[in-house]
């Protein structure tokens, strides 16, 4: 796993967009805005996190067929969700951007197999597949599987998930 600040660039979103000079992330600033990562077996986090339930999605044009374009636009709209996003990277790569808080730039983090990230249930994020176009991952849950996005906006904003996320990190909600 490598994490660093987005450049911002208006180009394919499936490039690395590394800042030039490059501004990296390490694990203490990610656990800092509640993002965590590991490199460890799947069943010994599973086990100590409580996570119950699990599936694998191929996010590929083979694996998701014609849904394939409107599930990488809808992937890549900022938006938070009311649980914790859990994900193990079985194959492929890609890129989760997380918005730092309280500054609001984006951090991205590339992924690839073996990574194990959990993003908190509140925090702004976004997904891209890298230039491979495909990657197989596992998702993990606490209790059924519920991974609704719901996109940023004055009412995400007040969300009771999101505020609960702000006073987390030690943001004013």
């Amino acid at each position: 796993m490598r994490a660093y600040y987005y450049d911002n660039k208006q180009t394919d979103q499936r490039l690395p967009h590394e800042c030039n000079p490059p501004e990296p992330v390490d694990l203490a600033d990610l656990k800092k805005i509640g993002v965590l990562h590991w490199r460890i077996p799947i069943d010994e986090v599973a086990a100590e996190k409580e996570y119950k339930n699990r599936d694998i999605i191929n996010v590929s044009r083979t694996g998701l067929g014609d849904a394939y374009e409107g599930k990488i636009k809808g992937f890549f709209e900022e938006h938070m969700h009311e649980d914790e996003e859990i994900r193990y990277i079985l194959s492929g790569g890609g890129y989760f951007d997380v918005r730092e808080t309280p500054n609001d730039r984006w951090i991205r983090i590339a992924c690839v197999p073996g990574d194990l990230l959990v993003l908190p249930a509140g925090i702004y994020h976004r997904f891209t597949l890298d230039t491979s176009d495909a990657t197989q991952a596992m998702r993990l849950f606490k209790d059924e599987p519920k991974w609704t996005p719901l996109n940023r906006g004055p009412e995400t904003d007040s969300n009771i998930h999101r505020i609960e996320y702000l006073r987390s990190v030690g943001a004013a909600a």
